[in-house]
């Protein structure tokens, strides 16, 4: 599968990406990824923030799923190894924006770095993605 294959959005409607509600708005030439979420009051904790374990959620899901996209074509597949998360400033309403840039593609590992904004524009996550490549 390339990502010529794919049809923008994406929209996750299964699994645990679709309970959170995943968009994966596109994949560019350089191989960033752009994704978002809606936040509704199932994204927040007690204080009413969104809570950090979406955030490194959303980290993980795009950037294994941008590798695999680029590994299936040989046989192989991918998988989170380690997640690196930083929250910068809280998200509490609007709309997540995660771009996500694959910043070494070897043959057993690809590391990711993908920021979160909200929709002012400000940095609120930065996440460091391994995904295992197998």
């Amino acid at each position: 599968m390339a990502t010529t294959d794919l049809q923008f959005p994406i929209v996750h409607d299964h699994g645990f990406d679709g309970l959170y509600g995943l968009v994966v708005d596109g994949y560019d030439d350089d191989g960033t990824v752009r994704a978002h979420v809606d936040i509704d009051e199932r994204h927040k904790q007690p204080a009413g923030l969104v809570h950090g374990g979406l955030l490194a959620a959303i980290a993980e899901s795009i950037t294994s799923m941008a590798t695999y996209v680029a590994v299936a074509k040989d046989g192989r597949t991918a998988q989170g190894l380690s997640n690196q998360t930083s929250f910068l400033r809280p998200i509490l309403q609007g709309t997540i924006h995660a771009i996500a840039r694959p910043k070494h593609r070897g043959r057993t590992t690809w590391v990711w770095e993908v920021e979160m904004q909200d929709d002012d524009g400000r940095l609120c996550t930065l996440v460091r993605m391994t995904i295992a490549v197998r």
